[in-house]
C-alpha cells in the first residue's frame, strides 16, 4: 500500500505509517476531517496548536498553512483517515438540507470533535475501507460517508453549520500581520497570496508597499534574520532550526547566511 493512499480520488484519503515520525508543512484548500487511528497527530498553526491521538477527531478549517507532525507510537503504528470536505459538495448539502449560510464563524479555526457513540460508529465504519485501499467503496458510497460525517458532526455540535458552511471568498486580510505570523512556512508565494484574500498580482502589489521588497527577497531575509538571532542568542544549532524557518535543506540555509552575513552558520556559535 502507497501512504498516503486515496480511498476516493480528492476526497478520501488514508494514511499510514509504521514506526515513522514525519512533518510536513501543509495547506488545506477545504474544510477537512481527521480521523486518528492509531498514533499522535500535533498540528501547528501561527493561532493553535493541536495535539490528538487514536480514536480522536479534528475538524481543521478552510484556508489555511500549518504544520502536521504524525508520530506512532512504540511499537505501533501511525494511522489517520483524512477527508477533504470539499465546498462543491458542501453546496450540495446545503441546496439539500436548505441551511442558513449567512452568518460567518468566528470561533477557533481547527476545533477537537468531542467524541459520541454516533461519531464512534461512523469512526469505525470508515476504517475497513481506508485499510482495503477502497477495494470495495464506489464513489457514490464515499459521497455517501462523507455526507453521514457531516450530518452527525451537526448532531454533535449544531453550531458547526456556521462554520462549515460559510462560503464568502477569503476577505483580505491585514497582510502584516499575516506574514509576520506566517513568515516561516515554507509554501509558495501563491498560496501566501489565496490566504491573505488577493490574487498573486495584487499580493505582489500590497506586499511590496507594505514592506518596500518583493515577497521572496523579504522571506528570505527575515528567515535569515530569525535565523541568526536564535543562533547568537538562544545558542540554537542550524541543524535544529532550518526547517522551522522554512528552508528546504541545511545547505541552501547554510549558503544563503553566508552570503547574507559573509559568514557560516556555524561560525556563530
Amino acid at each position: 500500500m502507497t501512504s498516503p493512499a486515496e480511498i476516493i480520488p480528492g476526497v478520501i484519503f488514508y494514511s499510514y505509517l509504521s514506526a515513522e515520525r514525519k512533518e510536513k508543512v501543509c495547506f488545506w484548500k477545504d474544510h477537512t476531517l481527521v480521523l486518528q487511528v492509531s498514533g499522535q497527530l500535533t498540528l501547528e498553526t501561527s493561532e493553535q496548536t493541536i495535539s490528538m491521538s487514536g480514536g480522536e477527531m479534528l475538524l481543521i478549517g478552510k484556508n489555511q498553512v500549518g504544520t502536521l507532525t504524525k508520530t506512532p507510537l512504540p511499537g505501533a503504528n501511525y494511522e489517520t483517515i483524512v477527508i477533504s470536505l470539499q465546498e462543491e459538495l458542501m453546496r450540495k448539502i446545503v441546496l439539500e438540507d436548505k441551511f442558513e449560510t449567512d452568518r460567518k464563524y468566528i470561533g477557533p479555526p481547527n476545533i477537537l470533535i468531542p467524541s459520541n457513540e454516533f461519531l464512534q460508529g461512523y469512526f469505525q465504519s470508515i476504517v475497513p475501507y481506508a485499510r482495503s485501499s477502497g477495494a470495495d467503496m464506489t464513489d457514490e458510497m464515499g459521497i455517501l460517508k462523507v455526507k453521514e460525517g457531516i450530518k452527525l458532526l451537526l448532531l454533535a455540535l449544531p453550531g458547526l453549520r456556521h462554520f462549515l458552511f460559510y462560503f464568502s471568498d477569503p476577505y483580505k486580510i491585514d497582510l502584516e500581520r499575516f506574514m509576520l505570523s506566517n513568515f516561516h512556512f515554507n509554501v509558495p508565494i501563491e498560496k501566501f497570496a489565496q490566504l491573505t484574500g488577493r490574487s498573486l498580482a495584487g499580493f505582489k502589489r500590497d506586499f511590496q508597499k507594505q514592506f518596500g521588497a518583493p515577497p521572496r527577497h523579504w522571506l528570505q531575509d527575515k528567515r535569515l534574520t530569525v535565523a541568526k538571532h536564535l543562533i547568537e542568542t538562544k545558542h540554537q544549532k542550524p541543524s535544529a532550526i532550518y526547517l522551522d524557518l522554512g528552508f528546504e535543506s541545511l545547505s541552501h540555509f547554510s549558503h544563503s547566511f553566508k552570503r547574507k552575513f559573509g559568514k557560516a552558520p556555524t561560525a556563530l556559535l
